[in-house]
């Protein structure tokens, strides 16, 4: 075990936080630390004057840990109250290479399920830790690492879960799982037929936008297993932390904040705002293309699939002659080597591009290139970090899903809030292949058509809506991070160190 940075110990309030070994969950919770370290408000009972101070203790394992540490020290003012805890993985995982810490490492998402089930080796080693930590006020945990809300309820904490989702797409999964909508007999077999959402009767789903565990009649195996645990384990927590706030999917929070539902939402974000500034010193080459590109007047389109897309080469040949067809300027970020792997008529697309196209095959600050003046529309898989980070940037989509609940996302952006247009598969599926001809067709609905038009000036009245939710005192994320502080905070004592529960200890 490895304990990185120190802390002031001294600090009223200690959260701990817990994310999953992917970066799309890691992350979000780092910026919820960030939130967490610059809220300042007395609380209940401190009526002295003084403002309390919040500290935070981040776990992660080693492979993970210079990620988290370097991504947290980026906000100066937040080094000083933050350690970073690093426990070891453990090795020797059937069907998983050796030295693999993250998802975005696997080999293929199908070893998604043993790899989080090795997750739980970890928990003796987190509650050893937990033992000699000073009183933690709560804790937020992802939800896929499940076996966490033992450990909170062994040391008598107040646990959150989080699970990257927003509330749209887990008040549609909630339907659709209540109401059986697939998993009756005589349900729905086709994957694209359109179906009612019972409780959201203006929305229609297909199957294949769910996960098939969630769409298997036959519901059992090692994947329903893990969702069970999940659901189990969220149930037994104080609540929901959810990147995401309520003027943005209003109804869909309160469907979910119901009194016979699952534990209550916290929206809390967009966590992205919180984001420091890189100073201009640190430009990457890329940061410098673009300057060029707005110094030319030449609008440029943002693309980008997230780390675990498995994209066939069928597919990104399409998408490279998509691209090169729009004649727009674009930037792609990918970590496949194109020119290997995509042909074309001659010379490799990067050579046929050069002129309007950038490739960049390395992690990039991706909020820093939605923030670029000559970034107009992203081609985006409509993971929820990416949907958030294009919205607070007043950047509209064009939605691509490609697994997970990108497809209810992808619904989110364009049939309801209709800050972005939509690519079809050639099947109607989500899974099915995108030509060419649809591609450019859409970039150029984005970038230049009325339906951009009209995403551009939807998504720029969301993007202040977004501001204004994290001004302190009067917008509604600030608020509930409050009341969330107030309730978790109130009953706990923040002098000594984490104890076992009374039952604990008699065992």
């Amino acid at each position: 075990m490895q304990i990185m940075q120190k802390m002031d110990v001294s600090s009223s309030h200690h959260v701990v936080l817990f994310p999953y070994m992917s970066k799309g969950h890691t992350i979000p919770l780092l910026q919820f630390a960030r939130l967490l370290l610059r809220h300042r408000r007395v609380l209940p009972g401190e009526d002295d004057g003084k403002q309390p101070t919040i500290s935070v203790t981040v776990f992660t394992t080693p492979k993970n840990q210079p990620f988290v540490s370097n991504f947290l020290s980026e906000d100066v003012a937040s080094s000083s109250s933050v350690r970073v805890i690093s426990l070891p993985f453990p090795e020797n995982i059937v069907g998983i290479p050796p030295g693999i810490e993250s998802t975005d490492k696997l080999p293929s998402m199908s070893l998604y399920v043993p790899f989080t089930r090795a997750t739980k080796s970890l928990q003796p080693l987190f509650e050893a830790a937990l033992k000699n930590l000073p009183k933690v006020s709560f804790m937020v945990t992802d939800g896929f690492l499940w076996w966490t809300s033992e450990s909170a309820a062994r040391f008598d904490i107040p646990r959150l879960a989080f699970y990257g989702m927003n509330s749209y797409a887990s008040a549609i999964v909630s339907s659709v799982w209540v109401h059986e909508l697939f998993t009756k007999p005589e349900s729905v077999i086709s994957d694209t037929e359109p179906v009612t959402v019972p409780d959201f009767p203006w929305i229609s789903v297909k199957k294949c936008h769910f996960d098939p565990v969630l769409t298997n009649s036959d519901q059992s195996g090692p994947d329903f297993e893990l969702l069970m645990d999940h659901i189990i384990s969220t149930k037994k927590s104080r609540g929901v932390i959810v990147n995401s706030f309520y003027e943005l999917e209003s109804t869909f929070v309160d469907y979910r904040s119901r009194d016979d539902h699952e534990p209550k939402p916290w929206c809390v974000g967009p966590s992205c705002l919180v984001n420091p500034h890189k100073p201009e010193s640190d430009k990457p080459d890329w940061i410098d293309w673009l300057d060029r590109k707005r110094e030319e007047g030449r609008p440029v389109l943002y693309v980008a699939f997230g780390t675990q897309a498995e994209i066939s080469n069928q597919q990104l040949n399409e998408i490279a002659l998509g691209l090169e067809n729009s004649k727009v300027n674009f930037l792609w970020v990918t970590r496949k080597d194109l020119d290997d792997e995509v042909t074309g008529s001659g010379l490799g697309l990067e050579k046929r591009v050069k002129e309007n196209g950038l490739i960049v095959r390395e992690w990039v600050n991706q909020w820093e290139i939605l923030s670029h003046e000559s970034v107009k529309g992203f081609l985006s898989h409509c993971g929820w970090n990416s949907v958030q980070e294009s919205i607070c940037a007043g950047i509209p989509l064009l939605a691509w899903p490609m697994m997970a609940e990108q497809p209810l996302n992808a619904k989110l952006v364009v049939e309801e809030l209709k800050i972005g247009v939509g690519i079809e598969a050639e099947d109607g599926s989500v899974k099915g292949l995108v030509r060419k001809e649809e591609l450019s067709r859409k970039i150029k609905e984005l970038m230049e058509g009325e339906m951009g038009k009209t995403a551009k000036n939807n998504v720029m009245e969301y993007a202040e809506m977004a501001k204004k939710a994290l001004v302190p005192e009067t917008g509604s994320s600030w608020k509930n991070l409050n009341s969330l502080l107030e309730e978790l905070c109130k009953s706990r004592e923040p002098d000594g160190v984490c104890e076992l529960s009374s039952d604990e200890q008699r065992d």
